[in-house]
């Protein structure tokens, strides 16, 4: 069966630009572990070597699971879980199986996170869409980190599970969260709601339902919330909008922009690399594609 226009290596690469609000998580640790988790984190945050990255960050998960075991009620130690488990399964794993376990302890521990608060926040994966967007609606703005980190988890565990049409279906559900973290604070992680709604809006041309303009709006404002400084939001813009619109003058000047602009910048280093590996290829593969 074929997978939704959602399942392209966009969301891959979502993903691992929620690497950042993870490791801000981990901040939240207690001294020395919080000194040990900063330098780790701002090490890899930092680094422009990808194969390097993908090798040393499975040591650790392993210790964020070891966090979470010695502390299970921590709201920022299950996000940080949540969001480094759901970036590995979207960004390097290959193998089928473990992405779908990867991705089901992400959203696992994202739920978690999600119920600590209060106890109507829990059990409503099931709900019916109108009863979820009723919970949803009662979060506030010291909702915020959780409920975002659920709407990511819950699309990576989609994104794991989308040969299966009823996880496809939760798509509806994750839109709300998104729309909701916009309405408590658009600016929430440099604008990563926006990011998400434009793909959403984007997944297929106007003929067939898509919103392709209003998804337009969400990718430029995501671009202007983040200070122009995530390289990968102009790549997924060209990559979700251009291409659908057919539109090769901004498709070019999208990734143009993002191979003349340097890659290093604090906390974006390694995701500005994969930006740029990625809008390269985009770029060689332009004339076949329009």
């Amino acid at each position: 069966m074929q997978k939704p226009a959602i399942f392209s290596y966009f969301l891959r690469t979502l993903l691992i630009c929620l690497l950042v609000p993870c490791f801000t998580a981990c901040s939240l640790l207690p001294s020395p572990a919080q000194k040990a988790s900063t330098v780790f984190s701002n090490a890899i945050l930092n680094n422009n070597d990808l194969l390097i990255v993908k090798e040393g960050a499975p040591a650790y998960l392993l210790m964020l699971d070891a966090l979470v075991e010695a502390s299970p009620n921590s709201e920022g130690l299950l996000r940080a879980a949540s969001t480094l488990n759901g970036a590995y399964a979207g960004a390097f794993a290959e193998d089928p199986n473990q992405i779908k376990i990867l991705s089901k302890k992400s959203f696992d521990f994202a739920q978690r996170a999600f119920c600590s608060r209060k106890k109507t926040f829990c059990d409503f994966k099931e709900k019916s869409y109108e009863d979820f967007s009723k919970v949803i609606e009662q979060t506030k703005n010291q909702d915020i980190d959780n409920l975002y980190t659920l709407g990511v988890a819950w699309a990576g565990w989609i994104q794991a599970n989308s040969d299966d049409w009823n996880a496809v279906a939760d798509l509806a559900k994750v839109k709300v969260i998104m729309n909701r973290v916009l309405t408590i604070n658009e600016s929430h992680d440099g604008g990563g709601a926006h990011l998400y709604l434009g793909v959403l809006d984007t997944l297929v041309p106007p003929s067939l339902g898509g919103k392709p303009e209003i998804g337009r709006k969400h990718f430029e404002k995501a671009i202007e919330l983040s200070n122009n400084t995530n390289l990968m939001y102009k790549v997924v813009f060209a990559e979700q909008y251009a291409r659908l619109m057919f539109n090769r003058e901004l498709h070019d000047q999208l990734l143009n922009d993002v191979m003349s602009s340097p890659s290093a910048a604090d906390g974006l280093t390694l995701i500005n690399t994969l930006a740029q590996e990625r809008a390269q290829m985009l770029l060689a593969g332009a004339d076949d594609y329009f």
